[in-house]
């Protein structure tokens, strides 16, 4: 299953496997103020290239809102209470982007969600991410809430086993993904970011990554 045959549906929201849900421009009307904010937040809180266990940078740039901040270093990935850049706590999630968090997981089924990250990685051209499970958290039992902001990118979302086939979609500006119960440990990633332009982010797509640490 590709997004082309989602192409021609009017409906805004897609069901990709049990639990998880494409909300198509779901983000729109919040979609200026999103930029604002994450223009911002790169002056204090820039985003950085992270490192694999394996000690190569990841391609994306990272930075984060909330109680705790992803990292990745050689030691592995995790999450701080502190900007290790900065040495300074991360600021908390805006109470506009929490609101969107918990519209967007309600519409997919999930009450009571109160995200304490908000992990923001931002892709340049030939940027990517490879399939992977989100898997540093303690609690699984809340979803997983992504929103697309700037330039398209290919999503894929898989299933439990990194071999499983994965569906591909087309994410443009306002997208949000939502993940959970059955699907939360499902394997997704991004494929290399094709050049375009956005009018407010330029050539970079940014992805806001709502979750639940503890």
């Amino acid at each position: 299953m590709i997004a082309d045959l989602f192409s021609e549906q009017m409906t805004s929201q897609v069901q990709l496997a049990a639990g998880a849900y494409w909300l198509r421009g779901f983000a729109l009307p919040q979609a200026d103020m999103l930029c604002d904010i994450l223009t911002q937040h790169f002056v204090d809180n820039p985003p950085q290239q992270m490192m694999t266990p394996m000690g190569y940078k990841m391609s994306v740039r990272t930075t984060s809102f909330g109680q705790f901040g992803w990292v990745g270093t050689e030691r592995g990935y995790g999450y701080t209470k502190k900007n290790a850049f900065t040495k300074q706590p991360w600021l908390p999630i805006p109470d506009s982007f929490l609101d969107l968090a918990q519209q967007a997981a309600l519409q997919g089924g999930y009450k009571d969600f109160i995200p304490d990250t908000c992990l923001v990685n931002v892709y340049e051209v030939g940027s990517k991410m490879g399939l992977h499970q989100d898997k540093d958290e303690q609690d699984f039992s809340q979803p997983i809430v992504s929103v697309s902001l700037g330039i398209p990118a290919i999503f894929l979302f898989g299933g439990a086993k990194r071999s499983d086939k994965t569906t591909k979609l087309t994410l443009t500006h306002g997208d949000v993904v939502v993940w959970g119960g059955a699907s939360r440990w499902f394997y997704h990633g991004v494929n290399p970011i094709k050049p375009d332009q956005h009018p407010v982010l330029g050539k970079v797509r940014c992805n806001l990554t709502f979750r639940k640490v503890i």
